[in-house]
Formats: structure tokens, C-alpha cells, sequence
């Protein structure tokens, strides 16, 4: 994880009381204090003094707000403070979600119905990139961040780095890109696809799509690594050395997920012997149907519609242990702010 220090940028200074409450603060911090309040009005400046709290401390900090309004607000607040470093928004990426259902009754099946944000998902996607990358990251969050996330060790080992110079089939960087689940279309590249034309490789990353990431090379050899503009084609920035993070916060090697199907199965055949026993044949009938289904996708393409449902499997959980959550990529010493803790 990349070492830099928190940069705080303000016209302002601490005032009044605030100079004390940093202070005493950042003693408690440092002393082992597990807990710690800041009170004050509204207006009063608790972000300023946050914000100076960190600076001191030099934590990778995760800011957990109530409500998305509050998290954005937050957000462009610590965004102009801090500049120069990372500061990521995560919240819910669902406009609209409903979960599935079935009524064995009338043999009905509703099948789950979400409507993803895109743009939210993108940002989930670059706030769990930045935390594993930089502990001089800031992560606004909702509530968001208590609810399942996948493994984050397994996440990680799906990053690999390219440099300019690295000898590699122009074959074998098209199957680690789809190892990641990025998916080839050399007609529309949107976000989590790639396309190759001739010695040109682009891809349109999973957590942007400010830019997309070009990689030119001459015969075997990675001659050159560069951001360019989507819509112009004008390069925004050149690489020596680039980290490719996957397409899918989901993403999982191929090897996790075959051994995630074998236990889906395994738990399946027992559920269906209850529902048998229990003469409820429909269930039964409904559950192998779908499960099946996604069985075989998983072992397929690497993923399913509602992969988080399987979620236990892949991460390889025991039964009723608790899920990964946005907490489990932060390292053991993070700083936690709950804003309007009273809530």
C-alpha cells in the first residue's frame, strides 16, 4: 500500500475552540482511545475539524453518514480540503431495487428487478481500489458500507500491473483481462469491455469513464501505457508502470468460483431432499430450476445474475459467519467518523 501523507488545503484557520478539540482529539487517537465525541451546532466547523484531525493522524479514514444527501454534502467538503489526496464516495448503487419472490400458491416467480446507477457503482468501485492502493484515502460512506461486499483478499488478487517494456502475448493480456471479467467488443467500448485493433489494446476500466486506458504494442513487447479522452482520443496522462483493477467488484478467479458451484450444488441437494419431505414439489422444482441456472452460468462466464446471493460460497464463509464489508479493506489502524452519530 502506497505511503503518502494527508495534505490539508484551506484558507482557514482553527478558531475558538476548535484548536483544543484537535488537539485533545488527536492525544485520544494516539493514546488508544476507542471512542471519542465531538459536539457542536450546526455551522460550527466539526468538518474543518475533522479535517485537521486527520491531517494530524495520518489514518486512512471512513466518514459514515446516515443518508446519501449527507454523504454527498460531506463529500465535496472533504474534496476541497484534501486535493491531493483520495477522497472516494460509497454509497448504494441501486435507483431501484426489488428483491425476488414466489408464491407457491399460485406457482408465481418474481424475479429480482434492480435498477443499477451506474455512476454510483463506478464510484463504489474506485473507493475500494483507492483504500487497497493508498492509505491516504478518505471514503465518504452510507449505510452502504455495512452490507455485503465480497472478499477483499480475493479482490485484490485479481490486480495485476503492466509496464512499458514487459514482454507478453498480446493473447494472453486479452485472457487476463477477461480473467477479470472484462468482456471483448471491438464495436462499442463501454464500460467493462475491451477491444483490440491491430497492436492497440483499449480498455473502458470498471471504476472510470473519464478516460479509457490504452496499451500500444510492438509485437510481444508493452511499448507504450496511457489515459486517453473517450470522446477525443487525446492522451491524458502516460504510465511506465500501470496496476489493471477488474471490471466487477465481484470479480473472482475462475478457480474460486468452480469450487463456489461445487458447495452451491452440494447445499442445494439438501434443500431439495427438505422441500421433498416436506411434499412442497413446486419449491423444489422452482429452486432447482434457478439455481441450476446459475450454476452453470458461474461455471461458464464467472458470474450470474445475483452473485451476491451466493456471496457465503465464494468467499468460502461458514455458515452464519458474518460478511465482508466495506470495513474489511481498510487496514487495522483506519480512523471511523460517524457524522450525526445521534441518528
Amino acid at each position: 500500500m502506497e505511503e503518502k501523507l494527508f495534505d490539508l488545503v484551506s484558507t482557514y484557520t482553527p478558531q475558538g475552540d476548535q484548536p483544543q478539540a484537535i488537539d485533545k482529539l488527536v492525544e485520544g487517537i494516539r493514546s488508544g482511545k476507542k471512542e471519542q465525541v465531538l459536539l457542536g451546532a450546526t455551522g460550527t466547523g466539526k468538518t474543518f475539524t475533522i479535517s485537521n484531525v486527520i491531517a494530524r493522524v495520518n489514518k486512512p479514514t471512513l466518514v459514515f453518514a446516515h443518508n446519501k444527501t449527507l454523504a454527498g454534502q460531506l463529500y465535496s467538503e472533504f474534496k476541497e480540503f484534501f486535493p491531493h489526496n483520495r477522497v472516494e464516495y460509497f454509497v448504494s448503487n441501486f435507483d431501484y431495487y426489488q428483491p425476488e419472490a414466489y408464491l407457491p400458491k399460485t406457482d408465481t416467480y418474481i424475479d429480482k428487478n434492480a435498477t443499477t446507477n451506474i455512476e454510483l457503482d463506478m464510484l463504489r468501485m474506485a473507493a475500494v481500489n483507492s483504500i487497497l492502493e493508498r492509505r491516504d484515502t478518505i471514503i465518504i460512506a452510507s449505510v452502504a458500507c455495512i452490507y455485503g461486499a465480497s472478499n477483499p483478499d480475493q479482490y485484490r488478487d485479481m490486480f495485476f500491473s503492466i509496464r512499458v517494456g514487459d514482454i507478453i502475448d498480446r493473447k494472453d493480456l486479452m485472457r487476463r483481462l477477461v480473467a477479470q471479467q472484462y468482456s471483448r467488443n471491438d464495436m462499442e467500448l463501454s464500460r467493462g469491455t475491451f477491444r483490440a485493433r491491430g497492436d492497440v489494446i483499449e480498455i473502458a476500466l470498471g471504476h472510470t469513464d473519464a478516460y479509457i486506458l490504452r496499451i500500444e504494442m510492438f509485437d510481444d513487447e508493452i511499448e507504450r501505457i496511457c489515459e486517453v479522452d473517450p470522446l477525443t482520443g487525446k492522451v491524458l496522462n502516460a504510465y511506465t508502470v500501470y496496476v489493471v483493477y477488474p471490471a466487477s467488484g465481484y470479480a473472482t478467479s475462475q478457480d474460486i468460483i468452480n469450487r463456489a458451484a461445487d458447495t452451491i450444488e452440494e447445499e442445494l441437494e439438501d434443500r431439495l431432499d427438505y422441500f421433498e419431505q416436506e411434499g412442497k414439489l413446486l419449491e423444489k422444482e422452482r429452486l432447482e430450476q434457478r439455481t441450476r441456472y446459475d450454476v452453470e452460468a458461474l461455471r461458464e462466464f464467472g458470474v450470474c445474475p445475483g452473485i451476491e446471493n451466493y456471496s457465503r460460497h465464494i468467499d468460502g464463509r461458514q455458515p452464519g459467519e458474518r460478511p465482508y464489508t466495506l470495513f474489511d479493506y481498510f487496514p487495522d489502524d483506519f480512523l471511523l467518523v460517524v457524522d450525526e452519530s445521534h441518528v
